[in-house]
């Protein structure tokens, strides 16, 4: 079953290795990937979408919490969540063909982002099914390239993070390693 799960974590060199390295090492295979910096450049937003047994989802994210750089680790499989991937797709046109594939993008609720005599390239936003659909119906007007981004969620819980306050250091205090 496809896992999605939301990591806040410290915005420093190997976070990402030591995730990913957790899933490797266990056998899971990674969907897609997201990350980027919050609004505390300190700080990033990770979203994996990972193939998990549901049995064992609990056990992912309690190891997840225990990586070093992780500040929490969140399952928003079943949660009350918005998840949204974005689609790039460049499709080969006929002159014929042009008033159709623009109809066909605005029910999707795509948009141009790019008009030339060979085609479009257009960008579509939404649930990994929608833009399934979205690809196929593209494929039936010719020749298309795509890119696809990771999932990105966002709970919808009102939740807040409980992280601990930094221990003010004393002037004799030894220095951390």
């Amino acid at each position: 079953m496809l896992m999605t799960i939301s990591l806040l974590m410290e915005n420093k060199p190997g976070a990402l290795m030591r995730v990913t390295g957790l899933l490797s090492q266990r056998g899971y295979n990674i969907d897609s990937l997201t990350v980027a910096r919050t609004l505390d450049p300190g700080l990033s937003r990770m979203t994996i979408a990972v193939d998990v047994d549901s049995r064992l989802r609990g056990q992912v994210i309690k190891q997840m919490n225990k990586l070093v750089n992780v500040l929490q680790a969140t399952d928003l499989t079943e949660a009350s969540a918005v998840l949204r991937e974005m689609v790039l797709l460049r499709v080969r046109a006929t002159q014929e063909n042009r008033t159709a594939i623009l109809k066909e993008a605005e029910i999707f609720g795509a948009r141009v982002v790019d008009s030339s005599v060979e085609g479009f390239a257009l960008e579509a936003t939404g649930d990994s099914e929608k833009l399934e659909e979205f690809i196929a119906v593209m494929e039936t007007y010719g020749e298309i390239e795509v890119t696809r981004s990771g999932m990105v969620a966002v709970s919808l819980e009102a939740k807040k993070l409980r992280l601990a306050p930094p221990i003010p250091k004393t002037h004799g205090d030894p220095v951390p390693r």
